[in-house]
């Protein structure tokens, strides 16, 4: 089979989502023969996208955003970074205010997988072997897919991002902490409706 050609145009593509310098961008492309979202998951096996490598420093600064949408529905959103300089910029306050509009419109109920009660995850994992009829050697890989896509409409994070669908909220903040080359988190929301509590 044919090797694809590696582009400039891919290279700084992946410069910019992976934060990487562009000889660890160039080497991952030739490696995955050309293919752009291969190489983007071997840089993050790998461990060379910034973005992952910031995910551990502490968010201590942010801010709290509002979107109210016909006075009807709205949503409220702490999202925080590392410095207040990030906090007051443009970029981060219009993200922040993209993050209230996709807690808004697609009402989710938890932050990130790590959110979900025991208790409601177990509930599913039941309610899925009671109704299981795959192959036994198959099963726990399975119902692990099973029921990560029963919530993935429910976690923000997986959620796909209003928009650009073709990136989930995930990837998004993940390609703010590339730009900003700070780390980026959601730590609460709410979101309320008119005449509907919960």
């Amino acid at each position: 089979m044919a090797k694809k050609e590696v582009t400039i145009e891919q290279i700084k593509k992946l410069k910019e989502l992976s934060g990487a310098g562009l000889t660890d961008a160039k080497k991952a492309l030739v490696e995955a023969d050309g293919d752009f979202d291969k190489a983007l998951e071997t840089m993050r096996k790998k461990g060379l996208t910034k973005a992952e490598k910031r995910g551990d420093r502490e968010t201590r600064e942010g801010l709290v955003e509002a979107y109210i949408h016909d006075g009807r529905l709205g949503a409220i959103v702490e999202v925080n970074c590392e410095t207040s300089f990030v906090a007051k910029t443009d970029e981060f306050k219009t993200l922040a205010h993209q993050i209230a509009m996709q807690i808004a419109s697609m009402n989710p109920l938890y932050v990130s997988e790590d959110d979900i009660p025991e208790d409601v995850k177990s509930a599913k994992i039941k309610e899925l072997e009671e109704n299981f009829k795959g192959p036994e050697n198959m099963k726990e890989k399975i119902l692990e897919g099973q029921v990560k896509k029963a919530f993935s409409d429910r976690v923000l994070m997986n959620q796909p991002y209003i928009l650009d669908d073709s990136k989930t909220v995930e990837q998004f903040i993940k390609e703010a902490i590339a730009k900003t080359g700070e780390n980026i988190t959601i730590r609460q929301f709410k979101r309320i409706e008119l005449g509907v509590t919960e």
